[in-house]
Protein backbone atom coordinates (compact mmCIF):
# COMPACT_ATOMS: atom_id res chain seq x y z
CA UNK A 1 0.00 0.00 0.00
CA UNK A 2 1.60 2.86 -1.22
CA UNK A 3 1.75 5.94 1.36
CA UNK A 4 -1.08 8.28 -0.96
CA UNK A 5 -3.22 4.62 -0.37
CA UNK A 6 -2.21 4.79 3.34
CA UNK A 7 -3.43 8.42 4.11
CA UNK A 8 -6.55 8.21 2.43
CA UNK A 9 -7.69 5.12 4.02
CA UNK A 10 -7.17 7.05 7.45
CA UNK A 11 -8.59 10.04 6.88
CA UNK A 12 -11.77 8.36 5.39
CA UNK A 13 -11.58 6.40 8.63
CA UNK A 14 -10.76 9.45 10.83
CA UNK A 15 -13.82 11.35 8.85
CA UNK A 16 -16.14 8.24 9.13
CA UNK A 17 -15.49 8.28 13.15
CA UNK A 18 -16.13 12.10 13.49
CA UNK A 19 -19.33 11.63 11.33
CA UNK A 20 -20.53 9.21 13.63
CA UNK A 21 -19.56 10.97 17.26
CA UNK A 22 -21.82 14.19 15.75
CA UNK A 23 -24.19 12.49 14.90
CA UNK A 24 -24.38 10.45 18.26
CA UNK A 25 -23.76 14.01 19.98
CA UNK A 26 -26.93 15.85 17.87
CA UNK A 27 -29.36 12.71 18.64
CA UNK A 28 -28.19 12.09 22.52
CA UNK A 29 -31.53 13.29 23.65
CA UNK A 30 -33.99 11.78 21.13
CA UNK A 31 -32.35 8.44 21.89
CA UNK A 32 -33.24 9.58 25.28
CA UNK A 33 -36.75 10.54 24.26
CA UNK A 34 -37.58 7.68 22.18
CA UNK A 35 -35.92 5.36 25.09
CA UNK A 36 -37.82 6.94 27.82
CA UNK A 37 -41.17 7.25 25.86
CA UNK A 38 -40.82 3.39 24.79
CA UNK A 39 -40.13 2.14 28.74
CA UNK A 40 -43.30 4.33 29.79
CA UNK A 41 -45.84 2.21 26.97
CA UNK A 42 -44.47 -1.14 27.29
CA UNK A 43 -44.57 -0.67 31.27
CA UNK A 44 -48.17 0.94 31.31
CA UNK A 45 -49.88 -2.30 31.91
CA UNK A 46 -47.47 -3.39 34.27
CA UNK A 47 -45.31 -5.97 32.56
CA UNK A 48 -42.55 -5.16 29.32
CA UNK A 49 -42.80 -7.97 26.99
CA UNK A 50 -39.85 -9.38 24.69
CA UNK A 51 -41.98 -7.82 21.64
CA UNK A 52 -41.99 -4.51 22.66
CA UNK A 53 -38.05 -4.83 23.62
CA UNK A 54 -37.59 -5.96 20.22
CA UNK A 55 -39.99 -3.67 18.19
CA UNK A 56 -37.79 -0.84 19.69
CA UNK A 57 -34.55 -2.15 19.24
CA UNK A 58 -35.42 -2.78 15.76
CA UNK A 59 -36.76 0.59 15.61
CA UNK A 60 -33.02 1.81 16.55
CA UNK A 61 -31.38 0.02 14.47
CA UNK A 62 -32.99 1.14 11.23
CA UNK A 63 -33.32 4.93 12.22
CA UNK A 64 -30.54 7.06 10.57
CA UNK A 65 -29.96 9.40 13.35
CA UNK A 66 -30.58 6.36 15.87
CA UNK A 67 -28.23 3.93 14.43
CA UNK A 68 -25.22 5.13 15.66
CA UNK A 69 -25.68 4.24 19.04
CA UNK A 70 -24.69 0.56 20.41
CA UNK A 71 -27.62 -1.41 21.59
CA UNK A 72 -26.05 -2.06 24.99
CA UNK A 73 -26.39 1.07 25.84
CA UNK A 74 -29.45 1.45 24.48
CA UNK A 75 -30.70 -1.31 27.04
CA UNK A 76 -28.70 0.73 29.93
CA UNK A 77 -31.03 3.23 29.02
CA UNK A 78 -34.47 1.29 28.79
CA UNK A 79 -33.65 -0.67 32.10
CA UNK A 80 -32.85 2.98 33.70
CA UNK A 81 -36.89 4.09 33.03
CA UNK A 82 -38.13 0.91 33.82
CA UNK A 83 -36.30 1.13 37.20
CA UNK A 84 -37.83 4.64 37.76
CA UNK A 85 -41.11 3.39 37.32
CA UNK A 86 -40.51 -0.28 39.29
CA UNK A 87 -39.28 2.62 42.57
CA UNK A 88 -42.12 4.92 41.77
CA UNK A 89 -44.38 5.25 39.15
CA UNK A 90 -45.04 9.05 39.61
CA UNK A 91 -41.09 9.63 39.46
CA UNK A 92 -40.52 7.28 36.65
CA UNK A 93 -43.50 9.04 34.44
CA UNK A 94 -42.11 12.73 35.49
CA UNK A 95 -38.49 11.77 34.48
CA UNK A 96 -40.52 10.13 30.52
CA UNK A 97 -42.20 13.58 30.50
CA UNK A 98 -39.02 15.57 31.15
CA UNK A 99 -36.96 13.32 28.30
CA UNK A 100 -39.55 13.52 25.79
CA UNK A 101 -40.50 16.99 26.57
CA UNK A 102 -37.67 18.56 25.09
CA UNK A 103 -39.24 17.75 21.73
CA UNK A 104 -41.97 19.92 22.48
CA UNK A 105 -42.67 22.17 19.39
CA UNK A 106 -39.64 20.37 17.43
CA UNK A 107 -40.23 17.87 13.75
CA UNK A 108 -39.21 15.22 16.12
CA UNK A 109 -41.79 15.20 18.20
CA UNK A 110 -44.04 13.16 15.74
CA UNK A 111 -41.58 10.38 15.51
CA UNK A 112 -41.55 9.71 19.40
CA UNK A 113 -45.29 9.38 19.48
CA UNK A 114 -45.21 7.24 16.62
CA UNK A 115 -42.53 5.23 17.93
CA UNK A 116 -44.41 4.64 20.96
CA UNK A 117 -47.96 3.83 19.13
CA UNK A 118 -45.39 1.35 17.44
CA UNK A 119 -44.62 -0.10 20.60
CA UNK A 120 -47.90 -0.08 22.28
CA UNK A 121 -49.18 -2.11 19.50
CA UNK A 122 -45.86 -4.73 19.02
CA UNK A 123 -47.75 -7.32 21.04
CA UNK A 124 -50.95 -7.35 19.24
CA UNK A 125 -52.39 -5.63 21.86
CA UNK A 126 -52.33 -1.40 21.98
CA UNK A 127 -54.16 -1.49 24.87
CA UNK A 128 -56.25 1.79 26.88
CA UNK A 129 -53.62 2.04 29.41
CA UNK A 130 -51.07 1.88 26.82
CA UNK A 131 -52.82 4.45 24.50
CA UNK A 132 -53.53 6.46 27.72
CA UNK A 133 -49.96 6.98 28.43
CA UNK A 134 -49.07 7.83 25.11
CA UNK A 135 -52.31 10.25 24.72
CA UNK A 136 -50.66 12.19 27.82
CA UNK A 137 -46.91 12.28 26.02
CA UNK A 138 -48.86 13.99 23.05
CA UNK A 139 -49.93 16.47 25.56
CA UNK A 140 -46.63 17.20 26.64
CA UNK A 141 -45.09 17.19 23.42
CA UNK A 142 -48.17 19.88 22.51
CA UNK A 143 -49.47 17.44 19.73
CA UNK A 144 -53.42 16.07 19.26
CA UNK A 145 -53.73 12.32 20.16
CA UNK A 146 -56.28 12.51 17.21
CA UNK A 147 -53.22 12.74 14.31
CA UNK A 148 -52.50 9.05 15.85
CA UNK A 149 -55.63 7.61 16.13
CA UNK A 150 -55.45 7.47 20.17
Amino acid sequence: MSFADWLKKNVTEARDAMNTEITKFKSKDLLEAVVAGCALVAYADGKVSSEEKQKMMGFLQTSDQLKVFDSGDVIKIFQKYVEKFEFDNTIGVGEVMQAVGKFRGKPQAQLVVRVCCAIGAADGDFDEKEMAVVRRMCSELGLNPSDFNL
